[in-house]
């Protein structure tokens, strides 16, 4: 392996990720600390939080077809940590509908999320996320083996369209634009999933063993 084509240093890019991606809680700790939510702060923050979600989602999501493209197979190294921040940015999202709609009060929590759609749909979401998070470590990949924990986190395929569905209901039909923008991007990466899926399952047929014909025993006077 040359200089050249050996892999960056993972530790470092580790670090530099996990600083890149606390930005976003970052502004909001500011805008908290300067009162620059604009003139609806609980909107401002649900929909920061919200926004963060889906991108980290997103972003855990492009991680194998970058790495299949670009042959860098230490981009693996940095999927955890993002889909990590994926669920540490939806529990903040969770917590600022429950604090700021209903004052964590449980009672008027539990009819909110069966009588609003988009809010069902969201909690749907989440409710998803949690075992993903959970499972996230090596010790429950040694557990549950690494077939059923595979089938385990394609649920995250399912997280995002519950994900666009909740956009989409959640803003106004004049808005639709980052909705519909977001769902064509993971439009784009279920649709790559899926082909790369389709290839792998049909068989490469191999020419190594194959004799060649023989229309005669012997060769012909």
């Amino acid at each position: 392996m040359t200089t050249q084509d050996a892999p960056p240093p993972v530790a470092r890019l580790k670090l530099a990720l996990f600083l890149l991606a606390l930005l976003p809680l970052g502004r909001l700790l500011w805008a908290a600390w300067t009162g620059d939510f604009g003139p609806n702060p609980v909107e401002f923050v649900q929909r920061w939080t919200g926004t963060w979600t889906f991108n980290f989602l997103l972003l855990t999501l492009c991680i194998t077809p970058l790495r299949v493209w670009t042959q860098w197979h230490w981009l693996l190294r940095l999927r955890r940590m993002l889909g990590l921040f994926t669920f540490f940015y939806a529990t903040l999202h969770f917590l600022s509908f429950i604090g700021f709609d209903h004052s964590f009060d449980v009672d008027a929590i539990a009819p909110d999320i069966f009588k609003r759609p988009f809010v069902t749909v969201g909690f749907a979401a989440f409710v998803l996320l949690i075992p993903l998070a959970a499972t996230s470590n090596q010790w429950a990949i040694r557990k549950l083996g690494g077939r059923r924990w595979q089938e385990l986190h394609r649920n995250v395929y399912l997280i995002g369209i519950l994900a666009c569905v909740h956009y989409f209901w959640l803003v106004k039909a004049t808005a639709l634009l980052w909705p519909l923008a977001y769902a064509v991007a993971l439009a784009l990466l279920l649709g790559w999933r899926v082909r790369e899926r389709r290839r792998k399952a049909i068989p490469v047929p191999s020419f190594a063993n194959v004799k060649p014909l023989r229309f005669f025993s012997q060769k012909p006077e």
